[in-house]
């Protein structure tokens, strides 16, 4: 028996090339047929003409550790505004905290959070408004043996391996904890993603070290160690990353995506792999706001919008190596987003407060979760 089908909406899915009018239907958690006048058979059905029915949003870069760290945010209630099915937290927790946001968080969640642990034995411990220490700073922080010790114990969640390299998250670390944490990549057989902010170290010198299938999240930053050189042509190493196989992954937050290095960027071809947030305490409020905020950035820069939610859906599965979520197929979770397209005039701000006005946003109308129309409690 079908448990609901979602009534002729405009269905986008780009793993499958799909881009047409059609009912969804689902049963027992999953999608089990897409068609015209589907038969609905005693099911609840939700009349979503003229709306977008994309596969649940995936954001690559978020921070949901609610309530055990300071840049957590809650999950479900994200979820209400930005549209996004499956979370995945970008280290915030590490080998010493992350037993609790299994138990606390990620298995009583009602939404799919998929996590990387962070490298750093505390997980991001302290940023916010008023404290922030990075937490590769201190060397005697990082220790690879229980990092492996954790991470083979939760083999079923964790997707793969955080690290935070910069000035503000390393201090005079350098590129050490980035070596650190590949180390334990390779001892595991899982990705890296790596955050770069001010240097050091250098672009080229993280870029360097990324494999086929680590992911560049921030790729979109402005100077310092912007991906552009200042007359917007696109760094060597850059492109040679992209050769090799490394994944770019925009993860806007409070201090990481640049209006004029999104549009140099653009201008060569150069598009992101995945259109990530970065949502937490420090960017939820502006500048990222949300997963479909920043997308309609991208609708802004000039990107079509089949490219927009294969950045938010299938990219990032493949990411993280899931063949399950990211697309609305036969047999597959039945996770969807429902969005409106809206016309209007928008005002859109980056992290160095430049501003562009944009004619679209997108705007959630509803969640399919597990095969269920999803209605969270309002709080």
């Amino acid at each position: 028996m079908t448990d609901l089908i979602l009534r002729s909406g405009r269905v986008i899915d780009p793993a499958n090339g799909r881009d047409e009018i059609a009912d969804v239907a689902f049963a027992d958690g999953k999608v089990i047929k897409i068609g015209r006048d589907l038969p609905g058979n005693g099911s609840e059905i939700v009349d979503v003409r003229g709306l977008l029915v994309v596969p649940g949003l995936i954001d690559l870069h978020t921070h949901v550790y609610w309530g055990g760290t300071s840049l957590g945010v809650d999950a479900a209630e994200v979820a209400q505004r930005s549209g996004t099915t499956t979370f995945v937290d970008a280290g915030s927790a590490g080998p010493g905290n992350f037993h609790g946001f299994r138990r606390h968080v990620i298995e009583p969640s009602p939404l799919r959070i998929i996590p990387y642990l962070n490298v750093s034995f505390p997980g991001i411990f302290a940023v916010s408004a008023a404290v922030t220490v990075g937490e590769c700073a201190d060397l005697r922080l990082l220790d690879p043996r229980e990092c492996v010790r954790v991470i083979r114990a939760n083999h079923d969640l964790i997707a793969g391996v955080k690290v935070r390299v910069g000035r503000n998250a390393g201090g005079a670390s350098g590129a050490a904890p980035l070596d650190m944490a590949l180390e334990v990549a390779e001892e595991t057989g899982l990705p890296v993603m790596a955050h770069l902010d001010n240097p050091p170290p250098s672009r080229l010198e993280v870029l360097s070290r990324l494999r086929r299938g680590d992911i560049l999240t921030h790729c979109f930053r402005p100077f310092p160690n912007a991906p552009v050189e200042a007359d917007g042509r696109i760094r060597e190493e850059v492109l040679e990353a992209r050769r090799r196989g490394v994944i770019f992954d925009i993860g806007h937050g409070s201090g990481s995506f640049g209006f004029r290095t999104a549009e140099a960027m653009l201008a060569a071809g150069f598009l992101p792999d995945v259109i990530s947030s970065d949502v937490h305490t420090l960017s939820i409020n502006g500048p990222a706001f949300d997963q479909l905020v920043t997308m309609s950035k991208f609708l802004r820069l000039g990107m079509e919008v089949v490219d927009v939610i294969r950045a938010s859906t299938a990219a990032p599965a493949a990411a993280l190596g899931r063949a399950d979520i990211g697309r609305l197929e036969i047999g597959a979770i039945g996770d969807a987003t429902v969005l409106e397209l809206a016309e209007g005039e928008f005002e859109y701000r980056d992290v160095l407060g430049e501003t562009r006005k944009g004619r679209q946003r997108l705007k959630t109308r509803g969640l399919v979760v597990a095969g269920r129309w999803w209605h969270p409690p309002q709080t």
